[in-house]
């Protein structure tokens, strides 16, 4: 157990104040401070931070993050309680690159879950530390924004801030075997058909 103490702080953003729970570099909680959204709350004993807050700390990565002058987090999550199988999926998303997204199945695959698109839907709804565990770049099957805990137009913002969206016409996967192609193959066909169509010739008077 570090002998650091447990501290609060909410982090102010352009889509909602976030309040982080944490002890060092170690993250337990991040909430949306909102009127009407579910909260774990702040632990009695915690240390109330205000900003400025210092180098390095996670309020100050998040703000960063949200500043885009941070792409990755130095931070450890570390979840109250959770399954196996959670801790799993959590642990590879945290490798979706900023920029990225993954849909619930290719998720559910590289975890080791094949098949298990709907309980990995579940795991994202309990995370409890979002954003550090980046749910929000999960995607539907056809690289749709599916729901999200924080709101879908919060989630849009995320993966616009991030530089992937809006998404291309194209699952996590790739296009699957020959028929299936990309929307930027689609328009490079097009051109390629445009340039090779010949022009007819005026008929003879």
């Amino acid at each position: 157990m570090s002998d650091e103490r447990l501290e609060v702080a909410d982090v102010p953003t352009p889509i909602g104040a976030f309040r982080i729970v944490y002890r060092g570099r170690e993250v337990f909680v991040v909430d949306l401070v909102e009127r009407g959204s579910p909260q774990s709350g702040a632990p009695v004993e915690a240390v109330r931070r205000r900003p400025p807050f210092a180098p390095g700390s996670p309020p100050r990565q998040l703000a960063e993050y949200f500043r885009a002058e941070r792409d990755r987090f130095d931070l450890e999550p570390k979840p109250s309680s959770a399954s196996d199988f959670d801790q799993k999926v959590w642990a590879r998303l945290r490798g979706v690159p900023l920029g990225s997204t993954i849909t619930y199945g290719e998720l559910a695959r590289q975890a080791g879950f094949s098949g298990s698109a709907r309980a990995v839907g579940g795991s994202m709804h309990r995370n409890p530390i979002p954003i550090v565990i980046p749910c929000h770049r999960v995607v539907g099957q056809d690289g749709s924004v599916t729901g999200y805990g924080l709101g879908r137009w919060r989630k849009r913002w995320l993966l616009e801030r991030e530089g992937a969206w809006p998404l291309r016409a194209r699952s996590a996967e790739g296009p699957r075997g020959g028929s299936q192609r990309t929307l930027d193959d689609a328009f490079r066909w097009r051109r390629r058909s445009r340039a090779k169509t010949p022009r007819p010739t005026p008929a003879a008077a």
